[in-house]
């Protein structure tokens, strides 16, 4: 049975997450909600990059992107991904591993009719991840957007958000003499319980 409190106290690993981000939106300067996303090709490189986690949900944690991106691509051909959200003003980061699906539904809708419009022509501008000759071009593009789309752009069809639904959460906190904190959620698949384990620092 493990010693778990204070910040890692709790039956729902979702909910300490919500608390623990909560926390971060009162100190980090910048994103808090910033998760270094993982993937991995058709030949197994792994592949990172920063983006935003726009919710946790009950059961999940869901992020919006181009699904044309090669992040996407990855994302679709393995069925799975990983991430990390790391705060430097908290000295705590998580750790995800699980299952994804596509979230291109009415939340998808509203999520996007939130964003600004700029950024909601710039999602139908860009060709994520492909070549680009140079920043005129993509404002050209976007000129052209904002020409044709006016200022109520309907949700692109090739934009989105993916669901992830974990399989593996660790909740790490800093310790004096780098003797930190560490207990992982595990289980064996999305429908199992949770079993939860302090590891070595």
């Amino acid at each position: 049975m493990s010693d778990r409190s204070g910040i890692f106290a709790g039956d729902d690993p979702f909910v300490i997450a919500r608390n623990w981000l909560a926390e971060a939106e009162a100190s980090e300067i910048n994103d808090p909600n910033a998760i270094a996303l993982s993937t991995v090709d058709a030949n197994g490189m792994p592949n990172a990059r920063m983006v935003l986690l726009k919710e946790i949900e009950d059961a999940a944690f869901v992020f919006y992107t181009n699904y044309e991106s090669a992040k996407a691509q990855e994302i679709e051909a393995a069925g799975q991904a990983a991430f990390v959200m790391h705060w430097k003003s908290l000295r705590r980061q998580i750790r995800v591993r699980g299952f994804t699906q596509r979230e291109d539904g009415p939340q998808a809708d509203a999520y996007y009719k939130s964003r600004s419009l700029k950024s909601r022509l710039g999602a139908w501008a860009s060709k994520q991840s492909q070549p680009l000759d140079s920043r005129a071009t993509l404002m050209a593009e976007v000129a052209k957007i904002t020409a044709t789309k006016g200022p109520n752009p309907e949700r692109p069809p090739f934009w989105g958000g993916f669901r992830i639904t974990p399989i593996e959460i660790e909740f790490w906190a800093d310790g004096a003499f780098r003797l930190h904190d560490r207990f992982t959620w595990r289980r064996k698949d999305v429908h199992s319980d949770w079993d939860v384990t302090r590891l070595s620092p």
